[in-house]
């Protein structure tokens, strides 16, 4: 009984002494381990009488659960103590003066979208919105393109649920104005469209402006006028040249390429044209009375033309070095 004793008042005494977590878990395997003194205590009982087998292990399991219940105790302060030096060294005093902040500027394709709904807006256009997730009669069928026309093959679309796609342009919001609006109509819609592409030049995701104008009247003339102004306020270039190049569009009808003279030759900017009567019938437009025409440029391209940046891709990468220079 007194060896137990002097044990346990050994085995207490070192747990009390005891500075951080890995001593211990030396004084437990000292006691507690294979070759542990309350260990070999209790493998001493094999040799006692039944008698005394039951007094002894009572004393030692008694001296063995105050030894166990004092590592506890002890393992549970060190974890505070350490908690609490870990946040003493991670506090932060508020009341400390700031470092400073970067103040950054809009992102490009922002400054270049604003410009855009500006400009336009300054001539009678308002602006439309509408759903990225769109149905296929707005992207497709209401703008002359139906099934399997060849056109949608070259838009290499992204297909989602329900035969719903993610527009591939933003002349669905144009369809969605025209069936709630009578003419009249002078709109821009400017957003995010989707398609399968990605390099320097192109991306899977872009932004998009198209614009229409349907009234009585409206020729091919008046779209020349109004891009041509357009994009000679916007570059801020009054001896820009601009050219219509012969295209095909399926909902415009003639449709025409849009290029601008730069520094290495002509540079395509946009497509444009007449709205194809089948549009204006879909969207219950009568085609005799009303004439109108359509454009899409992309914003994304003008921003690069704009800014001089040769790389699509810098305007998704979030380079705080790189956005510092629109500040």
């Amino acid at each position: 009984m007194s060896s137990i004793d002097t044990i346990l008042a050994q085995a207490l005494a070192q747990v009390d002494s005891v500075t951080d977590l890995n001593e211990l878990e030396l004084v437990k395997a000292n006691y507690l381990g294979k070759n542990g003194s309350i260990t070999e205590l209790l493998k001493t009982l094999g040799k006692c009488s039944a008698e005394e087998r039951k007094s002894l292990g009572a004393h030692i399991n008694q001296g063995k659960d105050i030894f166990v219940g004092a590592l506890n105790a002890k393992k549970e302060a060190l974890n505070l103590a350490k908690l609490e030096l870990q946040l003493a060294s991670e506090a932060l005093d508020v009341t400390l003066p700031g470092r400073g902040s970067s103040h950054l500027g809009l992102h490009p394709v922002t400054l270049t979208l604003a410009r855009f709904v500006e400009l336009f807006h300054s001539v009678g256009f308002t602006v439309g919105d509408g759903p990225e997730i769109e149905q296929d009669f707005y992207n497709f069928q209401a703008l002359n393109i139906p099934e399997n026309h060849p056109a949608r093959a070259m838009q290499d679309t992204f297909y989602v649920e329900n035969g719903d796609v993610l527009r591939t342009h933003t002349s669905p919001i144009q369809v969605r104005y025209m069936l709630d609006h009578e003419p009249p109509i002078k709109l821009i819609a400017p957003g995010r469209v989707y398609r399968v592409d990605s390099d320097a030049t192109h991306s899977p995701m872009f932004h998009q402006m198209e614009g229409l104008w349907i009234e009585e009247g409206v020729s091919f003339a008046d779209l020349k006028a109004t891009l041509t102004d357009f994009i000679r306020r916007f570059f801020e270039r009054d001896d820009l040249q601009v050219r219509f190049r012969p295209s095909f569009f399926p909902f415009t009808e003639p449709s025409a390429e849009v290029d601008i003279l730069g520094e290495k030759g002509w540079l395509e900017v946009g497509g444009c044209g007449m709205v194809h009567p089948n549009v204006l019938k879909n969207v219950n437009i009568d085609s005799e009375r009303y004439t109108g025409f359509a454009f899409g440029m992309g914003i994304d391209r003008f921003a690069m033309l704009r800014y001089g940046v040769n790389d699509l891709r810098l305007f998704f990468d979030n380079d705080l070095n790189f956005l510092k220079q629109f500040q």
